[in-house]
């Protein structure tokens, strides 16, 4: 019924910048959240960032300043700016989207998600 189409990671230098983007595709709703995970290998997977349509970002506030949120409202897309990536960031991040406007505590809980995209690899490494 949903589909994500997940782009933008890559290998990059400590300090360089990326943008992740996710665009969602299936069935149209009015309102919906989007949000961004991340996982490396042995650990948990870890609330990155969200939004909800059609307006309001959440950030984990270890990202906050450093990672931001982005949309594309015709395209039903939403992106992540990382800017001064560092080794740490290194992971598998995945976007994730459930019906309707979840509630702040929701956000960062991954089984209050029903699609999951494949995951995108960015890698921060000298």
């Amino acid at each position: 019924q949903v589909q994500l189409a997940e782009s933008g990671g890559g290998l990059v230098q400590p300090g360089a910048s990326l943008r992740l983007s996710c665009a969602r595709s299936g069935r149209s709703l009015n309102t919906y959240t989007m949000a961004w995970f991340r996982q490396t290998p042995g650990k948990e997977r870890e609330f990155v960032a969200a939004f909800r349509w059609p307006g309001g970002s959440s950030y984990r506030d270890s990202m906050r300043g450093r990672f931001s949120l982005s949309t594309d409202n015709a395209k039903k897309t939403l992106f992540l700016q990382m800017n001064t990536l560092q080794p740490e960031d290194t992971a598998v991040y995945y976007c994730a989207t459930a019906s309707g406007r979840l509630i702040t505590s929701r956000l960062s809980d991954s089984n209050a998600y029903e699609y999951w995209g494949q995951g995108t690899q960015v890698t921060v490494s000298s």
